[in-house]
């Protein structure tokens, strides 16, 4: 094991970040907000939502759409002011079935096909509801280009999503299409179209005052805002920022294989260095770095580690997880999912050393964008502020949110402003409620 400690700090140095680096990332990151803000190049598309933030009085029954992944699911979300919440009914989904029998994701599934289906999910989740036309949120997770809060235009799909003619068409537009094909204009009114990490910012906005970032931290990542600035004659609204498309970053030689391997080359580079997609795949890498250059590790090749993205966030968190002195979780895996029989101490000791550096790294590079979002909001750090954080890697990766938010106070330095991080679950879900709450409030304003 002795001669793998200089292989192993080597790696280290690679996956660093110092607070000096994060101050610097930060300080990038920044620029691109301003970039982007005012219509120069940037990498982050500063995305208007036409949404301000909930009061926190909003009160109704609205309907949510929470269609960005694996599973579509519709909701009716009972709002009851004082940031109370109930959902009174949920249906559920998925996308591709489970037996082969359908996949929505296809590119030969036409767009008409697609929302016809999200339609008759809606008209499941209000069957038996008699009330007045219900108006209805529509969580929509992918980059869109939108004029107004009722519509939106995909600029592309994202994922593993190929459905044909979308990319460039109004989503809420097909929606409303296929609600009336379905007999529902009547009684569905589709007022607001949002992302998910909008959607994480109103959930805990509805009921924390402080509230104003909100962020994803799973198999994808992004982070929106709360700008108050005006932004082209534009009232204060959340701003999406798309961040996991920044590329101002310290890459290694893995980020940059991982990249040209990719499906999208060059885009979202933060993203595929920070998020649960991918940070098992450079820990893969990394593996197969050892075995092939160094010439250490008795793995064999053939089986999962020589299978792209074959190394999932779930496994380094068992990884991570492991704290036996012998690292006997660790052992198991190898046995029933990499077929290594017997293995040693210091390869075991290797897996958990390399996920450390990945998984720390991310926190950390996450968390220079956040002091990024606060400096630009802050400048001279007089508020409290929140930061809502939905997401798998978030929650479920151990230690992650405790390095966070080191890293985050460390990134400040000598002069920090108070910050709460707090786990959002079902922001995609209730935020497009709270979204068509606060439409309708603005409506019986006007």
């Amino acid at each position: 094991m002795e001669r793998w400690k200089p292989v192993l700090q080597r790696l280290e140095e690679q996956f660093w970040i110092s607070p000096e680096m994060m101050q610097a990332v930060a300080q990038k990151f920044q620029n691109a907000i301003r970039a982007g803000l005012t219509g120069q190049r940037s990498s982050l598309k500063m995305l208007p939502s036409y949404l301000a933030r909930p009061t926190g009085q909003e009160q109704g029954l609205f309907l949510a759409l929470d269609f960005g992944g694996t599973n579509v699911r519709v909701s009716q979300v009972e709002l009851g002011g004082r940031g109370r919440i109930r959902v009174l009914r949920r249906v559920a989904k998925a996308i591709k079935g489970p037996k082969g029998d359908y996949d929505y994701t296809r590119e030969q599934v036409t767009a008409e096909e697609l929302f016809d289906f999200l339609a008759s999910l809606i008209a499941e989740a209000i069957d038996g509801y008699t009330g007045e036309a219900i108006r209805l949120g529509h969580t929509f997770s992918f980059p869109s280009r939108q004029k107004d809060i009722g519509h939106a235009e995909l600029i592309h799909w994202a994922k593993e999503f190929r459905t044909s003619g979308v990319e460039g068409q109004d989503v809420g537009k097909l929606l409303t299409e296929a609600l009336a094909r379905r007999g529902l204009g009547g009684r569905v009114e589709p007022v607001a179209i949002i992302n998910d990490t909008v959607g994480t910012l109103l959930t805990a906005a509805y009921g924390d005052k402080d509230a104003d970032i909100g962020s994803i931290l799973g198999t994808g990542h992004n982070t929106c805002y709360m700008e108050t600035n005006p932004i082209s004659g534009l009232g204060p609204m959340i701003i999406n920022m798309e961040s996991g498309n920044f590329d101002r970053l310290p890459f290694t030689a893995y980020d940059e294989a991982l990249d040209s391997y990719s499906h999208k080359p060059g885009e979202q580079r933060l993203e595929k260095m920070v998020s649960g997609h991918y940070v098992g795949e450079l820990v893969r890498r990394m593996i197969l770095d050892l075995m092939e250059k160094e010439g250490w590790l008795s793995f064999q090749e053939q089986g999962i580690f020589a299978r792209a993205f074959a190394i999932r966030a779930e496994d380094l968190s068992l990884w991570l997880s492991d704290r036996s002195s012998n690292l006997e979780e660790i052992e198991r895996w190898l046995h029933f999912r990499a077929a290594v029989r017997p293995s040693k101490f210091g390869e075991r000791y290797t897996l958990r050393s390399l996920a450390e550096m990945v998984v720390r790294r991310s926190a950390r590079l996450v968390a220079a964008t956040y002091l990024a979002v606060l400096n630009h909001r802050d400048p001279e750090g007089k508020s409290s502020h929140t930061i809502a954080v939905d997401g798998s890697l978030y929650e479920k990766m151990p230690g992650y949110g405790e390095a966070l938010q080191e890293a985050l106070a460390e990134a400040q330095g000598s002069h920090p402003v108070e910050v709460k991080m707090r786990l959002t679950k079902a922001g995609s879900e209730v935020g497009a409620a709270i979204a068509a709450a606060v439409v309708s409030s603005r409506r019986r304003l006007l």
